[in-house]
């Protein structure tokens, strides 16, 4: 009885607590939740359209002191191994992108103990003098923190200056699961949930949109996944600042966090329950790059309404030995074959064609 009515709530639009998610994700039918989250995807996007966007993620550095135990991309400082792009290394990943179609970029790197705020500023400058059309998707929350505490400047301050610099909005990144249990032991030395949240609160106010993310599938509990969804829709109710949200599996393999891999099934579930709780989210991103192209076809029916980026580079999954790649026109392909029309977009879901 207790099922049904949360069921019912959910058909009539309405709002399900935090109680009412998590029986409805630990009891309801597999079939139910997709068929839920479906209904919903169809009333928030009733022209059948699924989107996409063609970008290239660019990681400015892999050296980091963060050491978070799910990461298999990071080297420690003084490694061999470790990077810093140049300028003219970045030029060449950017003009490659503008060639292919690109529209942005996702920059993103690390926890980098010596890159004082004068690289970044620097690096933003330079790509928007230089290609003004590309739109700069960069730095996450942590990197955010990581600079604020470096540079001795509130997040506020940090955030003023990067979008003066040329930066556009702000990916999810960092999240994982915004439970500061979880983060302790999965990230010990990341930002706190709280850090996370406060981040893009000031991100939002300052007029920046962002993305919002899940990585799950490691230590967290399904009562935190949970958690972790609700916390992003309060904030969403403050600032509307999200224009999407993506989750994800955790990849275990060459990590120093050991765990199964999410099954395909879970990795549904849990995008179907990601829509239906999310309710003041308009857009769900589906996840080619973790689970595959056959399992994202799928995901279009259980609450993903956007099959994500073109990845024309892709590194910090790729280190974990998972490497789906997918060109422009597999990815229209998919999304025809799946029954709904591919159209090319921006950041803040503006259709380009």
């Amino acid at each position: 009885m207790r099922l049904q009515n949360i069921i019912n709530k959910v058909s009539k639009e309405e709002r399900i607590t935090f109680d009412e998610a998590c029986f409805l994700y630990e009891d309801g039918d597999f079939y139910e939740l997709g068929k839920l989250a479906d209904e919903i995807r169809r009333k928030k996007h009733p022209n059948n359209i699924v989107t996409y966007v063609v970008d290239r993620n660019i990681n400015y550095s892999n050296i980091c002191v963060c050491g978070c135990k799910f990461c298999a991309f990071y080297r420690p400082p003084n490694d061999p191994s470790g990077y810093v792009i140049t300028f003219e290394e970045l030029d060449k990943k950017i003009e490659e992108t503008i060639q292919l179609g690109g529209t942005q970029i996702l920059l993103q790197g690390s926890l980098h103990p010596d890159l004082k705020l004068d690289f970044y500023i620097e690096m933003l400058s330079h790509i928007k003098q230089k290609y003004p059309q590309i739109h700069i998707h960069g730095f996450s929350p942590p990197e955010i923190v990581h600079f604020s505490k470096i540079n001795n400047l509130s997040i506020e301050q940090i955030l003023q200056r990067l979008i003066d610099a040329g930066l556009d909005s702000i990916p999810g990144g960092g999240a994982e699961i915004l439970v500061d249990r979880v983060r302790k032991e999965v990230s010990p030395n990341k930002c706190t949930a709280d850090e996370w949240l406060y981040v893009m609160e000031i991100a939002h106010n300052l007029g920046l949109k962002t993305t919002a993310t899940m990585m799950f599938g490691h230590r967290e509990t399904k009562k935190e996944r949970i958690l972790h969804l609700i916390k992003l829709r309060e904030l969403q109710d403050k600032t509307k600042g999200f224009t999407a949200f993506i989750p994800w599996g955790f990849q275990p393999d060459n990590t120093r966090l050991k765990a199964r891999k999410v099954t395909s099934v879970e990795y549904l579930r849990t995008l179907a329950i990601s829509r239906i709780v999310l309710d003041n989210f308009q857009n769900i991103q589906v996840s080619w790059v973790t689970m595959g192209s056959e399992i994202a076809q799928l995901a279009l029916f259980f609450g993903g309404n956007d099959f994500g980026s073109t990845m024309i580079e892709e590194n910090v999954v790729a280190a974990t030995g998972v490497k789906f790649r997918m060109s422009i026109e597999q990815i229209r392909k998919h999304i025809k074959d799946a029954g709904f029309i591919p159209k090319q977009r921006k950041m803040d879901y503006t259709i380009i064609e």
